[in-house]
């Protein structure tokens, strides 16, 4: 992602598979294709005959499977899989998923992806009922709720609980007898269903990890929706239909890898798109485009094509600057910047330059890119932003919990601009975003969550409630809780999709891809 973003992080990468003879390598091979959803810590747990076997540890996915002998002691024909970054839980090896949990009538191994708004009061009402938690992780509440169900069926128990269970998740599980994926009602996080040629069921957070193992796009997780795997093949279930897409537009901005695609809009294609209509919006008299790298350069390619101008290579990234080498100082976040980005002087020098990125979050980062362009010889420096000012925080899974580190919150984009130095300043449209991605044009907002430029959030806010509402300015008190307390725009719009599938009804494996 740009240099800008990368202090923002989503929290996790999930991948699975049913049926391969050789699943935990895969697995490993899919969630190397989801590193960037989490660089914190890995984890992979193999189904060997109803036997659950699992590793994991601090760090990222090569030096957590440094050992080959890791992979090789993963037996079993399915897997599932893990990356993190903490947005919910510390960062210590207790927290690193998936975890097991060894009852007397089976094992199962639990991950997850996102954040639930709801945790604290849940997990305080289990502890007094006498639940005792092995981390401080969010993830861990739905097993307690599973096993805490009176139900009659596991298949009950879960549903009960996914119903408990508040904000954005795309959980994976493993019993001995299948692997299970369950999405939000709102869909925040992606998930998806793919099949290899051996017919091997994969479920993982974006399809890029599909493509990286072979496999097919089957389906897309919707709403709602639970998908069940076993030696039968998989059906899916719907545990509510109270469900309304709002799909983080975040992934689309620069999460999510470009080569993936979210419920049929590619990535790539879709910052292309944000990328010339910012250049319809806001265009400049100058001599070139260039992106800051890595993800912006999409949106600056298409900035570029829609302007009629050079789009060149005017920054470049060292890739091999850990991001653990940022320090929480002024002067060491500067020197971080200059040692990962680097201008091209042969390029700019004397040059009109438009700069395409993502986001402005704090602004330091686009204040030295700025100041490093112009120590290069740029004659002009241009900011054009491919998203709407980030304003507000997201409790859904990505670390942006209060409104003090965003400094769209706290000054005008003129302000902005003269912070940063740059000579011009604008950012992409809300509409212009959510035309841009072009997702669902009957959901609100085109079936995104924008609620970081707008605050309006798609649900309650639960344990956040307060402390979002303290953290507005006066201004915003006024105006903001109507969006961030009143739902009704979003109630009885369920989101429906053809695909074809009725819920409820095995797929077997013989079954061809819809």
């Amino acid at each position: 992602m740009s240099a800008e973003l990368e202090d923002i992080h989503e929290e996790c990468g999930i991948f699975g598979v049913w049926g391969h003879p050789d699943a935990a390598r895969l697995t490993y091979f899919g969630l190397h294709a989801l590193q960037h959803r989490g660089q914190e810590g890995a984890g992979i747990v193999s189904n060997d005959h109803g036997h659950l076997i699992g590793h994991r540890g601090l760090g990222l996915l090569t030096q957590v499977f440094s050992d080959e002998r890791e992979i090789e002691r993963l037996k079993g024909d399915r897997a599932i899989g893990h990356v993190r970054y903490a947005t919910s839980g510390s960062g210590s090896t207790d927290n690193i998923q998936p975890f097991i949990f060894r009852f007397h009538d089976g094992d199962m191994a639990l991950c997850h992806n996102g954040n639930l708004t709801n945790c604290r009061t849940l997990r305080r009402k289990l502890e007094d009922e006498g639940a005792i938690f092995h981390s401080n992780s969010d993830t861990e509440v739905l097993m307690h709720l599973i096993r805490r169900s009176g139900k009659p069926t596991f298949m009950d128990k879960l549903k009960e609980a996914l119903n408990t269970v508040h904000g954005g998740f795309a959980y994976l599980l493993m019993t001995e007898t299948a692997m299970i994926g369950a999405l939000d009602p709102n869909g925040f996080r992606p998930l998806s269903l793919g099949r290899m040629k051996n017919g091997a069921y994969v479920l993982a957070s974006e399809t890029c990890a599909l493509d990286v193992v072979g496999a097919e796009l089957v389906r897309n997780i919707r709403p709602g929706e639970i998908v069940v795997v076993s030696d039968h093949g998989y059906k899916i279930v719907q545990y509510t239909h109270e469900t309304q897409l709002a799909i983080c537009s975040m992934e689309f901005i620069y999460f999510a890898r470009p080569d993936s695609d979210i419920y049929g809009i590619n990535v790539h294609s879709a910052r292309k798109r944000m990328g010339a209509r910012l250049a319809a919006e806001a265009p400049v008299d100058a001599d070139m485009v260039i992106g800051v790298p890595n993800s912006s350069l999409s949106a600056a390619s298409g900035y570029a094509e829609a302007a009629g101008l050079p789009n060149e290579m005017g920054l470049i990234k060292n890739q091999y600057v850990a991001r653990t080498f940022i320090q929480p100082t002024q002067e060491l976040r500067e020197q971080g910047v200059r040692m990962k980005l680097s201008a091209v002087r042969g390029v700019v020098k004397g040059k009109r330059v438009i700069v395409i990125d993502d986001s402005i979050v704090r602004g330091t980062t686009s204040k030295r890119i700025v100041q490093l362009l112009r120590e290069a010889g740029a004659a002009e420096v241009h900011m054009r932003i491919s998203s709407p000012p980030l304003k507000y925080p997201c409790f859904y899974g990505i670390d942006i919990s209060t409104t003090k580190e965003l400094i769209a919150a706290k000054k005008s984009v003129e302000e902005i601009r003269d912070y940063i130095g740059a000579d011009s300043l604008a950012y992409l449209s809300l509409d212009g975003l959510v035309e841009s991605i072009g997702l669902n044009a009957d959901a609100p907002y085109g079936g995104l969550c924008v609620a970081y430029f707008n605050g309006d959030y798609p649900t309650a806010l639960d344990d956040y409630e307060q402390e979002f509402l303290e953290s507005l300015t006066p201004e915003d008190r006024v105006r903001l809780p109507k969006f961030a307390l009143d739902k009704s725009r979003y109630e009885g719009n369920e989101y429906s999709c053809q695909q074809g599938l009725r819920p409820g009804e095995w797929h077997p494996e013989e079954t061809p891809a819809e």
